[in-house]
């Protein structure tokens, strides 16, 4: 069994991709629609980390809250603010149950929380 694939509703595709390839550095793997101006579905991917952003109504619900580890929040964390995305500002926190986690909210209302165990 693999780590599952979590898909996160969307609504717009220039903000999705706005946020996570412009500002998070996911690479964009592949979109799908089944015919012009229908909802689309993409996977998105930053090394091991898969998504799945969908525009589909049923597919998800938005709100979900995903923790997605990294090697150094506390890096991440600077060089997300350093790109001075004009939606978001992040700061990370030191946790009493041993991570350090920085949490975003996407343009749908999914929050994402990038985490460092310390």
């Amino acid at each position: 069994m693999q780590a599952p694939i979590p898909i996160l509703r969307s609504f717009d595709e220039a903000s999705a991709k706005s946020f996570y390839v412009d500002f998070l550095g996911f690479s964009l793997d592949w979109e799908h629609r089944f015919e012009p101006n229908t909802p689309l579905y993409m996977q998105l991917s930053q090394t091991a980390c898969v998504l799945h952003l969908s525009e589909h109504f049923g597919d998800a619900a938005p709100g979900v809250h995903l923790r997605i580890k990294v090697d150094d929040v506390i890096t991440f964390c600077a060089s997300l603010n350093a790109k001075k995305y004009r939606h978001a500002r992040p700061g990370y926190q030191v946790m009493d149950w041993g991570t350090t986690d920085m949490t975003i909210n996407d343009p749908f209302g999914n929050r994402l929380t990038f985490y460092t165990e310390t």
